[in-house]
């Protein structure tokens, strides 16, 4: 899968956002997003997630893909557990494979079955992480996937999203040099 991003431009209230960008993307290697805030790298996130609409310019090859998307925020379903968050992505979920991969995830048998909203940030992360990993899925985007997560954790979670990829192109927005490393990710600055 590759993606080809021209001309785009977004603004809001007359403030550009998007001035104009032309950026490649392909399934060969995972891409880091990295700028200060306010330079666009949300709102080029939502764009490709048809999520927001660009004032002008194109984008190819998202025609009939599907992605799978890590936001800011967790977005899970609270009241179900972290291994439910998992099946509801899923057409035929195999719920021990499922539990297994939370496991390396970090969480503890106990933590797996219990309602979302009794887990700790850190813990809802890990679920949000993999839920995009287990979703089928062309392309996986990232909006800052492993702020908050201590460094034990967040290299084990990034060990674990190598692992999962299964060739899907990765786009990661990050402030963090050492995860686009850790990654083996090419760094683009907005």
């Amino acid at each position: 899968m590759n993606i080809e991003i021209r001309n785009l431009s977004k603004s809001y209230d007359g403030t550009p956002v998007l001035d104009n960008i032309s950026l490649d993307f392909s399934q060969d290697r995972p891409v880091c997003l990295m700028g200060q805030s306010g330079r666009g790298k949300t709102t080029l996130f939502n764009i490709l997630l048809g999520l927001s609409q660009a004032d002008s310019g194109s984008i190819t090859g998202v025609e009939d893909k599907r992605f799978s998307a890590v936001f800011q925020e967790d977005r899970l379903c609270e009241q179900l557990s972290a291994l439910m968050n998992l099946a509801i992505v899923l057409d035929n979920p195999d719920k021990v494979q499922l539990e297994s991969l939370l496991l390396k995830m970090g969480l503890v048998r106990d933590e797996i079955r219990r309602p979302v909203s009794q887990l700790s940030g850190g813990q809802k992360r890990r679920v949000a992480i993999l839920r995009a990993l287990v979703s089928r899925s062309d392309a996986v985007l990232m909006d800052e996937p492993f702020k908050g997560l201590d460094e034990d954790t967040r290299l084990q979670v990034i060990k674990q999203v190598k692992q999962l990829l299964g060739g899907r192109l990765l786009l990661v927005i990050t402030h963090n040099e050492e995860d686009a490393q850790l990654l083996g990710a090419d760094i683009i600055d907005l």
